[in-house]
């Protein structure tokens, strides 16, 4: 079994997280940090854990007793904790902030983007989860970098269901804000731009056109509807089988012939994409679970392919009927 540590636990994603390893045939949850919660049980936290666990949170850190750390913190704590906190050599992360999703020499973090690097994930010691939104757009845009179609800049919008924005209320998560609204935020700016055009510049080092990226709040709880409209002149079916082929081999993401809606998605931790094209454009749509493929669910699939597991170990999930 693998003994797993949750730091920052009363999240979403962490909440996600503890429902997949509870039901993890390989996964043993030892314990689950959270100063502000220590001593209450997960459940008064994650409601949707009652009748599965009667773990409590701890504001202990017993590192030593784990075999992976999954890192659930905000963006910027996690560097933090590394360098506060001793971590064994041989205790494994998966990072699910931004802290290390950029190469950098300081560090020895993979980027956990499976369907990118999955034989540097297998085995790795450090993985930084990428981000919700990059991952539904990285995954709509790979194979394209990977036979040198990029040219120009990227247009993509894309819309995030409101656990995108964390469990701590806010403004703009507001209930009687956010129901019946769509609104527009981070426009160009957004912090999950830059490991995007690193994925696509390591396919494509020719790329040099900017991701003109912006992203809206919906009025639904979960899930990413993302479209990207990329400059192209290769026939249809050219570009069709350029996809299957990229993602041949992959066990979540998956080409569709029709055109995608999130619904098929939410709730599973896979990732569907369509394109076609219009005139001398084609257009890109893909969709994913936030909570899911875009943070815990892809957390899981990373940490079964570090330990040399099936990579779909307690992944097989369904999405809803209707």
């Amino acid at each position: 079994m693998i003994r797993i540590g949750i730091i920052g636990g009363a999240g979403y994603t962490a909440g996600e997280l503890c429902r997949l390893l509870l039901n993890h045939p390989e996964a043993d949850i030892v314990f689950v940090n959270s100063s502000s919660n220590a001593g209450n049980l997960l459940t008064d936290v994650h409601a949707g854990l009652d009748g599965e666990t009667d773990l409590r949170f701890t504001d202990k850190l017993p590192l030593d007793e784990v075999d992976v750390l999954f890192f659930c913190m905000g963006h910027g704590k996690s560097a933090a904790f590394l360098q506060d906190n001793y971590v064994p050599a041989d205790v494994r992360i998966v990072d699910l902030a931004q802290d290390f999703r950029l190469a950098s020499d300081d560090n020895d973090f993979v980027y956990g983007l499976p369907e990118l690097n999955r034989d540097r994930i297998v085995g790795a010691l450090h993985v930084a989860n990428p981000g919700c939104f990059a991952t539904c757009i990285q995954l709509a845009l790979l194979p394209l970098a990977e036979n040198g179609l990029l040219g120009g800049d990227i247009a993509v919008n894309a819309i995030t269901g409101s656990t995108g924005a964390g469990v701590k209320p806010a403004a703009t998560t507001h209930f009687s804000w956010r129901t019946g609204n769509v609104s527009i935020y981070k426009a160009f700016e957004h912090q999950h731009v830059p490991e995007i055009l690193q994925s696509l510049r390591t396919l494509q080092p020719s790329f040099e056109g900017q991701l003109d990226f912006i992203p809206y709040r919906g009025d639904f709880a979960r899930g990413i509807f993302a479209t990207a409209v990329v400059r192209c002149d290769r026939p249809e079916d050219e570009v069709v089988q350029a996809y299957k082929d990229f993602y041949s081999d992959a066990v979540f993401t998956h080409y569709v012939d029709r055109p995608v809606d999130m619904k098929r998605v939410v709730g599973t931790n896979k990732c569907l994409i369509h394109a076609e094209r219009h005139a001398d454009k084609l257009l890109v749509s893909a969709c994913i679970d936030n909570l899911l493929k875009g943070a815990s669910g892809q957390a899981v699939q990373n940490m079964n392919l570090m330990f040399d597991l099936e990579e779909t170990t307690g992944l097989r999930l369904k999405a809803q009927a209707f």
